[in-house]
């Protein structure tokens, strides 16, 4: 067995390394800590994506924070109160007739719609 191998290492001197017993272990130490260890390189390539799927989603609910904040801060004014319930919930007050205009577009666009679904 050992003479074969020094007959490889004659033949190809790039081998010669791995007559070193600490060249072995380093190899096998590299091997174990990229794809056997619990902690392996896949792993923390799985670990770091999940991290900026996390980090994506808390800047886009922070930003979405920031949006609420100020609508609520607008909704404290009475005047604000009344805007966003005509608009929304189409109220109205008892004196006053409401008059939908709806465009001939936004049916085409329903439709439309509609028909894929």
């Amino acid at each position: 067995m050992f003479k074969r191998f020094q007959i490889l290492v004659q033949k190809i001197p790039f081998l010669s390394f791995l007559g070193n017993k600490y060249y072995l272990i380093l190899i096998a130490f590299i091997v174990w800590m990229l794809f056997f260890d619990n902690y392996s390189y896949f792993e923390h390539r799985f670990l770091n994506q999940q991290i900026d799927e996390l980090n994506d989603n808390k800047k886009y609910y922070q930003s979405e924070i920031t949006k609420d904040s100020i609508k609520i801060k607008h909704l404290k004014n009475d005047n604000m109160i009344e805007k966003y319930a005509r608009e929304k919930y189409f109220m109205k007050k008892d004196s006053e007739d409401i008059y939908i205009i709806e465009f001939e577009e936004d049916k085409i666009k329903d439709s439309v719609l509609e028909a894929e679904n």
